[in-house]
């Protein structure tokens, strides 16, 4: 029996979900691999041997070998299955695209993340002294992020373009996880952005397990 590619994961996690819903797209079979991180499975010598960072999602390839960073390993399976391409198809889309994608991390994903671990769920744990002044100040950045999202998607039809990418599908991970986890959905009005969210969730790939 051929063995499968064995991806670290938890429910709810947005990361390893972005891997889950981009290996669906390239029809790409994956072992999932528990690893509970309220056990802080993460966090153990045997794990730390996977990806030094204590980070989930790692991907193991049948060698044993292992690969960490969502992205990173998203770029794997996009080179051993070009196809469907999700991260462009020459010099000029490859860069676009990129640079759609990092301005999701940066700008919006590091805000939700400020307003995580000042957030309720985070501050249940006492792991460590929240500031709600920086909370705020999140919640205020990603509001504004979403009104640009809003004017974005009434020009384009996806982040980067006329097609669905890796870009797409980082956004779509960051607004279901702040509006499952940390209350920043996008308000109502905000029409472009929610005919995106509603069409690219209805694609096969995003109704795999959290």
């Amino acid at each position: 029996m051929t063995k499968k590619m064995k991806l670290y994961d938890f429910p709810k996690a947005p990361n390893p979900r972005r891997v889950k819903i981009f290996a669906h797209e390239k029809d790409i079979e994956l072992e999932l691999i528990n690893c509970d991180m309220g056990k802080r499975e993460h966090k153990t010598p045997e794990f730390l041997t996977k990806n030094p960072s204590g980070k989930i999602p790692v991907l193991e390839l049948e060698n044993g070998e292992c690969i960490s960073e969502s992205v990173a390993i998203c770029r794997y399976l996009e080179l051993i299955k070009p196809e469907p391409n999700l991260f462009g198809k020459d010099a000029y889309e490859i860069a676009y695209i990129e640079s759609r994608n990092r301005h999701i991390e940066l700008e919006l994903w590091t805000q939700i993340g400020t307003s995580w671990v000042n957030g309720p769920i985070v501050g249940s744990l006492g792991i460590f002294d929240q500031i709600p002044d920086a909370k705020a100040a999140s919640d205020k950045n990603v509001r504004a992020y979403y009104q640009r999202l809003d004017q974005e998607f009434g020009l384009n039809n996806f982040v980067a373009g006329e097609r669905f990418t890796i870009a797409d599908i980082t956004l779509v991970s960051a607004i279901d996880f702040a509006s499952e986890m940390v209350d920043l959905k996008p308000n109502e009005d905000l029409k472009n952005l929610h005919r995106w969210h509603e069409d690219v969730s209805s694609r096969p790939s995003m109704q795999i397990e959290g």
